[in-house]
């Protein structure tokens, strides 16, 4: 009989642990896991007890010490999962790495360096496109192939994949092992108001729950209506009681706001006098790149009724503000927003509210992670030739047919990566 051994990964900004709970579900063994938020590391500790996980500040990290503690050696461990969050900051040029407000990235390289790794995946906002004038991926991109990673940068659009959520987010993934791999296969693809009448949609992942309450420590009983198809048994999970469904009191004019609200409705829908007074002058500012907000999608929309037949729009730390029910008239719950992420009801967030939407809003969803996880272990596996020298495959910057100026500018530097690359420009730091 042969024995089956897992695939190895360590999670770095591992966050609560959605893409770790999808890697895990793909088979898995997360051996190491590290964030700085010590409620997350809370949550991540009740949901994996078998992973070893530390609630440090990535700068101070000794990844010798790390490997050393899990037992394993440099290129052993089969992929790391997880990424720095995009600053944003301004400085361009030959400082980018010497800029003290670049550190995370710089500590991520320094992980990868050390680790070596034969795959990585870092998921980041859409933001990180146009960061730094394009500067920031451009320098991430360029430091990832000189450590010997094959690269492909893409903005992955989840709904694609079957989560029940309008949320675009960039993925760089990488390998050492010379594989000339390409993302996944979307399932649906998006157009237009996609997905109407489908599975895919916010009445799909949450109609099954019980009735929610007003009292925040209450604990319902397991759901009883009928499990109507896989997925809908995975957001289920294994739960003996339901946890976070719950939502607090709205009157006055808060009420009255969300009540007035149609389907598809936000803020700039509703009548002059039940707008937020800040509203206004909200509406009319402008992004960084001077572009109307118009222009980008529209002025700010605090609330926002959904609409039950479609996605949702994306989880963020704000969810249970400013996302109201389909039909009913109060925000969504904490348990609901876990659910559109694809979070199975068995696992528990700590921490207070606040700390439970925001480790929800930042997470990978665990759906999402484990189509990406059974694609690159059943797809390309982790053998290959570790002594290849780095590329970039190729990238995806949108799937809009137009392209914004600041993309413009993020398309030319990746396509010039190969040419600075040749003439040794730019050399990595340390």
């Amino acid at each position: 009989m042969f024995k089956v051994t897992k695939p190895k990964a360590i999670s770095l900004f591992c966050g609560a642990g959605g893409c770790s709970l999808g890697f895990k579900q793909a088979g898995y063994s997360i051996l190491y896991a590290n964030d700085k938020d010590a409620a997350a590391v809370e949550t991540y500790k009740k949901n994996f007890p078998e992973t070893m996980c530390s609630n440090e500040d990535i700068d101070d990290l000794n990844f010798e010490k790390v490997l050393k503690e899990i037992g394993v050696k440099a290129g052993e461990i089969d992929i790391l999962i997880g990424g720095p969050p995009c600053q944003g900051f301004s400085t361009a040029g030959s400082r980018f790495w010497d800029d003290p407000r670049n550190h995370l990235l710089k500590s991520y390289i320094r992980a990868l360096k050390t680790i070596q790794p034969k795959w990585f995946l870092m998921e980041n906002v859409e933001g990180l496109l146009t960061s730094n004038k394009g500067t920031y991926i451009y320098e991430a991109a360029k430091a990832f192939i000189e450590l010997g990673y094959f690269i492909r940068v893409e903005k992955i659009y989840s709904q694609e994949y079957g989560v029940p959520q309008r949320r675009k987010r960039v993925l760089v993934v990488g390998n050492k092992l010379g594989h000339q791999f390409k993302m996944p296969e979307p399932t649906i693809k998006v157009s237009g108001q996609i997905f109407r009448n489908s599975d895919v949609t916010i009445s799909h992942a949450i109609s099954s729950l019980p009735n929610p309450t007003n009292d925040k420590d209450s604990l319902l009983n397991p759901i009883s209506t009928p499990v109507r198809d896989d997925f809908d048994a995975l957001l289920r999970g294994s739960a003996k009681v339901i946890t976070d469904h719950y939502f607090p009191k709205i009157n006055g004019i808060q009420l009255k706001r969300i009540t007035a609200l149609r389907p598809g409705q936000t803020m700039k829908d509703l009548p002059e006098d039940l707008q937020h007074e800040s509203f206004k002058k909200r509406a009319n500012r402008r992004v960084a790149d001077g572009m109307p907000t118009e222009k980008r999608g529209g002025a700010p929309s605090g609330l926002k009724r959904l609409i039950a037949e479609e996605p949702c729009l994306t989880i963020t730390g704000a969810a249970t503000r400013e996302l109201i029910h389909p039909k009913e008239d109060r925000p969504l719950t904490i348990r609901e927003s876990a659910r559109i992420q694809t979070f199975p009801d068995d696992f528990m967030f700590c921490g207070n509210a606040s700390q439970k939407i925001q480790q929800i809003g930042n997470a990978i969803p665990p759906m999402l992670a484990r189509i990406f996880a059974e694609h690159i272990r059943d797809d390309y596996g982790f053998e290959g030739n570790i002594k290849c020298k780095g590329k970039l495959l190729g990238f995806l910057l949108t799937k809009a047919g137009a392209m914004s100026p600041a993309l413009k500018t993020t398309e030319s530097l990746l396509e010039s990566l190969s040419s600075d690359l040749k003439s040794n420009q730019g050399v990595l730091f340390g």
